[in-house]
């Protein structure tokens, strides 16, 4: 028996990186999980790998960003397991430069993805929620992240697409109450992801919607952020992955609109 037996959850993101720890760890306590990617590929090999152990899971693979896709989204989750109970926004990347350089694109394209996106997803999802029975609660996980809480140079499109999510995490768990629906968010720290792993590479590259994304962090931040952490290191996907289940257990139910910081307590 699972914690999240009979639960449903989709989770963005979730071919990779943190959100593929986030879909793995449902599905390991009993929840039939939606796994989103941009490409395909690694969206199938995160279900292959679930259904493998035991579990269920099935994917809708599309950019959060696109038309029609938050819908779709919803709908998969509804349609083939029943119901929805878990949502998890996790989809992003970063964009970085300073505000000078920056270009509206990177602006748009950032606040796209962290913050219309979800909230495209959850305005998709209201109906479901609100026919639901309140008889159990339901969870929403947005995630965020520091730099949403205290800002960080190079990133004022992130910065302030993450600040907003925790605005609309407060908003909606003072309007979805009534459902019984938990409105919650994670703010995670320096995690340990293809995005910030600690290169010295000026060419490492990631190709995210025809763009031609920097990904990889200085060598020297990474050590230097390590060395002010506590435990003097950052911090795992799977690690990360734990803060979004606590937020979905039962035990959860009682809290709401709250953020949880997971940066393994360098602030």
């Amino acid at each position: 028996m699972g914690t999240l037996d009979g639960k449903v959850a989709i989770v963005s993101g979730s071919g990779r990186g943190i959100g593929r720890e986030v879909a793995l760890k449902l599905a390991s306590e009993g929840a039939a999980v939606v796994i989103n990617d941009l490409d395909a590929e690694p969206a199938e090999e995160t279900v292959a790998d679930i259904t493998a152990a035991g579990g269920r899971a099935v994917a809708c693979a599309g950019s959060v960003t696109g038309d029609g896709f938050a819908e779709r989204f919803v709908n998969t989750a509804v349609e083939t397991f029943g119901g929805l109970d878990i949502i998890v926004n996790n989809a992003g990347y970063t964009w970085d430069t300073v505000v000078q350089k920056m270009t509206d694109e990177q602006w748009d394209a950032i606040l796209d993805v962290h913050l219309k996106a979800p909230f495209r997803i959850l305005r998709a999802a209201q109906p479901y929620l609100k026919a639901h029975p309140v008889d159990h609660h339901r969870k929403v996980v947005n995630v965020s992240s520091v730099s949403g809480q205290y800002g960080n140079p190079g990133q004022a499109n992130y910065s302030s697409a993450k600040a907003g999510l925790i605005g609309l995490t407060k908003t909606l768990a003072k309007e979805w109450g009534r459902y019984r629906v938990n409105v919650n968010a994670v703010a995670y720290g320096f995690i340990l992801t293809r995005m910030t792993e600690a290169t010295a590479d000026d060419d490492s590259f990631v190709e995210i919607e025809g763009r031609r994304i920097k990904v990889g962090v200085n060598p020297q931040l990474a050590a230097a952020v390590s060395r002010t952490n506590p435990f003097g290191r950052p911090g795992t996907p799977a690690e990360a992955a734990g803060a979004v289940y606590l937020l979905c257990l039962p035990e959860a139910d009682y809290i709401s609109a709250q953020v949880v910081t997971v940066d393994g307590g360098s602030r």
